[in-house]
């Protein structure tokens, strides 16, 4: 319901043609809930007005509350090896995870899991292990910090093998204190929401029901996997997962279905307990 709007590009024509621009972007919008929402011209590429852009956002959009009294819980969206090649041993650093803390504060020397964690097989079966590894260093906006709470990106360096992390192999997990993570779904129960009309399709497609055995891609919190719908119940419908991921029962998970070459967004799911 809060909408700022982005005239973007406007490095690339004339001052009348921008002006000429956010007159058609003002009648588009005319009869629609955002009537008055802010039009903020910029160029991205150019860095111009990303000011006031910020301003508009945060004017128009409530800031989250901050839980910073919680157990920290940080959605990793990268991980990397920082050492260069060629490094000697002695000069090795561990592994790096990337990415935002949802609540709590993470400190230097905390000891922290990491689930659904690393990936092995045994008797030709694929399991799950969580990590147990230490934070040896915070790093945000480019300065080193002894402890990071909710919003922004944050690299946390960790006392891990560097093997472990490379090419963002841990990218979709979720970092938080031993014991006190969401749990690891291999399948899940979810309440269904399917949109009026697919996201991004250049026609009006309408949107489906889900089908019995139908693939679909899913996204919650910062992991993506694939699912395939196993029941199909009114109340919820069971989808059995490639991937597991560590997600509250109540989190929301987009659901997308390949159209053509592309998976569009159709709907979303709220996890069951």
């Amino acid at each position: 319901k809060n909408v700022v709007i982005v005239q973007n590009k406007v490095d690339l024509v004339s001052e009348e043609q921008a002006l000429e621009n956010y007159k058609q972007i003002k009648e588009f919008v005319k009869n629609t809930p955002y009537a008055d929402a802010p039009i903020v011209p910029i160029s991205a590429q150019q860095r111009i007005n990303i000011d006031a852009l910020l301003q508009a956002i945060v004017a128009t959009i409530p800031v989250p509350e901050r839980k910073r009294d919680s157990d920290p819980i940080m959605l990793v969206a990268r991980s990397f090896d920082i050492n260069r090649p060629g490094a000697l041993p002695k000069d090795l650093v561990g592994g790096v995870l990337g990415g935002v803390v949802r609540q709590g504060i993470f400190a230097v020397g905390q000891e922290i899991e990491i689930r659904p964690g690393r990936r092995t097989e045994k008797a030709g079966k694929t399991s799950w292990l969580p990590i147990v590894t230490k934070i040896t260093g915070l790093v945000t906006g480019g300065a080193a910090i002894s402890e990071v709470g909710p919003g922004g990106s944050v690299g946390v360096q960790t006392s891990l093998d560097p093997g472990i992390v490379k090419a963002d192999s841990l990218a979709g997990t979720v970092v938080g204190p031993p014991g006190k993570l969401p749990p690891v779904w291999n399948e899940f129960k979810a309440e269904i929401h399917l949109l009026e009309r697919v996201v991004g399709a250049k026609d009006n497609l309408v949107v489906e029901p889900l089908r019995q055995g139908e693939t679909l891609m899913l996204n919650v919190n910062s992991s993506a996997t694939v699912g395939i719908v196993a029941e199909l119940k009114k109340g919820a419908s069971l989808i059995r997962l490639k991937l597991p991921v560590c997600a509250e029962a109540g989190s929301r998970v987009t659901l997308s279905r390949l159209l053509g070459s592309r998976w569009r967004l159709i709907g979303y799911g709220i996890i069951k307990a």
